[in-house]
């Protein structure tokens, strides 16, 4: 017949294989996953969605045409498009207004999806720092900004992809 434990030694013992395992995970030969954030940065997994940006076209101008098809399709309602004449020749209308509230924004990437002329994308940046709600809505201007300087260099390469991880400029 076995003899059972009393509750005293089935504590401690449980108390000292536990306190065993901490002590094994603090010594300085087990992998540490830390990472010194923000002198490091885990690098951004692909298909990371991020800060919105505006792409341009081979001469410079905004892609976008004013479909509202981003607009329509942001289950968050955090874009705002007024349409204007546009003064190209090529095409009707241009984004007069362009704003996205990146507070309200949930980075689903179906703007991105929607888009017919590619010209919205989503980056690999994700730590923005602001100081007022204000400055987390960005216009035209702005997501034309947030794009890296090969997006403004027409590539047709570059032009099929849909994210770009953008390099960190100070928090901003």
């Amino acid at each position: 017949m076995i003899e059972e434990k009393s509750w005293f030694d089935k504590t401690v013992g449980e108390v000292a294989r536990g306190l065993a395992g901490t002590l094994r995970h603090m010594l300085p030969s087990h992998p540490t996953f830390t990472t010194q954030y923000p002198e490091e940065k885990l690098p951004v997994p692909p298909g990371y969605r991020g800060e919105h940006v505006l792409k341009t076209d081979e001469q410079g101008r905004v892609k976008c045409v004013a479909c509202f098809m981003c607009e329509t399709v942001c289950p968050a309602e955090c874009i705002k498009i007024v349409a204007g004449p546009s003064p190209w020749p090529d095409r009707e209308k241009f984004p007069a207004v362009f704003e996205i509230d990146m507070l309200r924004c949930i980075y689903c990437g179906m703007c991105e999806e929607a888009c017919p002329v590619d010209a919205i994308a989503l980056t690999g940046v994700y730590n923005v720092v602001s100081q007022s709600r204000q400055e987390k809505i960005y216009d035209r201007e702005r997501l034309l900004k947030n794009a890296p300087q090969s997006l403004h260099k027409y590539d047709p390469a570059l032009s099929s992809q849909v994210r770009y991880p953008l390099p960190s400029a100070g928090g901003h």
